[in-house]
């Protein structure tokens, strides 16, 4: 009778096998959606990467100056963009309570406010010299070059946030340096050796020199401003607000990014307003005077599909930041470098050398290993304290 009923007990406390199937079922399917979610993200963001690239450069190669549309123009409507989506988004996240959310975090708190003028700033210089970089350098020139960021935005986070890195984060941004003056430099000499078997002329080569050097220079500051923006905007978005001496949650991105996009909006309107030199469209008026270009001058569907998928980014930025981890950001950047490289060849008719296509592998592996641990990913997980830093590389 004891065993009896010692074996009642036990089959009383163990499950049926129903059940256990069904669960493993649905633990089976959950982990598919998961990975296919995650696949999904991958193939987004990849896509926004290098169609950006891509699609920035075509409506600025080969567009003559009267017919080119004015930066600060594209700016504009594109942080405009920016702030019906946030806004769209904190509306959600406060279940409809937007107006209530912008008083507590604007109207009460001007101080906390004009916090954000000092990124936006930052962010608007980057953008506009991010367009003046792809107008004088190749789609893979562009991309492999501004992903000297990750070096840039290390070394502001040491001297502002006293980040520490590991040996091997270190190592990997020494091999990024190297790998980007690897790019320059076979770049340079390839112009001058296009410009020899033109003709020698020297006119040409001084040109094409320029535009080269106008690139570079454009990439490299607006590497700088998004280090520093980013750092900053990092230590605003993390920082705990005060109430009245007493300390409260931090405001929210979504709440952030209008403000920023607010802010931006604001600058980019001064600078139209103030900008003599828009360029002219190539007509003249009724007295012969050259007629300057109107606001959206140039504006052609490519050019709204630019501010959609910029508009859109930070949102897929985010979705990312949530959903996924470093090893997915490191992924996307490696196969859109790759995606837009190949269709540029293509379209525009880039040429590569072995010498880019070295340094470009240099500068991936190394933005791919500086946050991610390979051995850890072979067991199959990731451990947090592994890695020191997970780096915020703004869009």
């Amino acid at each position: 009778m004891e065993n009896e009923e010692k074996v009642a007990a036990v089959t009383k406390q163990q499950p049926p096998a129903d059940s256990t199937n069904a669960n493993k079922m649905s633990e089976t399917k959950s982990t598919k959606s998961e990975k296919m979610f995650r696949l999904f993200l991958l193939f987004m963001m990849t896509a926004q990467n290098s169609t950006v690239v891509l699609v920035s450069r075509y409506t600025r190669a080969g567009v003559t100056p009267e017919d080119s549309y004015v930066i600060n123009d594209l700016i504009m409507i594109q942080e405009l963009g920016k702030l019906i989506l946030a806004s769209a988004l904190e509306y959600n996240a406060t279940n409809g309570h937007l107006v209530k959310s912008m008083k507590e975090n604007i109207f009460d708190r001007p101080k906390d406010f004009f916090r954000i003028l000092i990124p936006s700033l930052l962010y608007l210089v980057q953008n506009s010299l991010l367009y003046v970089a792809i107008s004088n350098l190749t789609a893979p020139m562009f991309q492999v070059t501004y992903q000297c960021k990750l070096l840039t935005t290390a070394v502001v986070s040491v001297i502002m946030l006293q980040r520490k890195y590991s040996l091997k984060q270190w190592i990997c941004l020494t091999a990024l340096g190297i790998g980007v003056a690897i790019v320059v430099l076979g770049a340079q000499s390839d112009s001058k050796k296009d410009e020899s078997n033109a003709g020698g002329e020297g006119e040409g080569e001084d040109a094409n020199v320029q535009n080269l050097f106008v690139g570079l220079m454009s990439v490299t500051v607006a590497c700088l401003c998004s280090a520093f923006a980013g750092v900053y905007f990092e230590f605003v978005l993390k920082r705990p607000t005060n109430d009245g001496g007493e300390a409260r949650a931090p405001v929210s991105m979504w709440m952030r990014n209008i403000q920023m996009a607010f802010f931006s909006i604001c600058i980019a309107y001064i600078n139209m307003v103030r900008d003599g030199d828009r360029g002219v469209t190539g007509m003249t008026d009724e007295n012969n005077d050259p007629i300057t270009k109107p606001f959206l001058h140039g504006f052609t569907g490519w050019v709204y599909v630019v501010v959609m998928l910029q508009a859109g980014g930070g949102l897929l930025v985010a979705a990312v930041i949530k959903y996924a981890d470093n090893v997915l950001k490191g992924m996307a950047t490696g196969v859109s470098v790759v995606t837009a490289t190949f269709f540029s060849t293509f379209l525009f008719g880039t040429t590569l050398s072995m010498q880019f296509a070295m340094g470009a592998l240099i500068i991936l592996v190394s933005v791919y290993f500086f946050s991610n641990d390979i051995p850890a990913m072979c067991r199959g997980k990731v451990k947090q304290d592994e890695i020191e830093m997970n780096p915020m590389l703004p869009k």
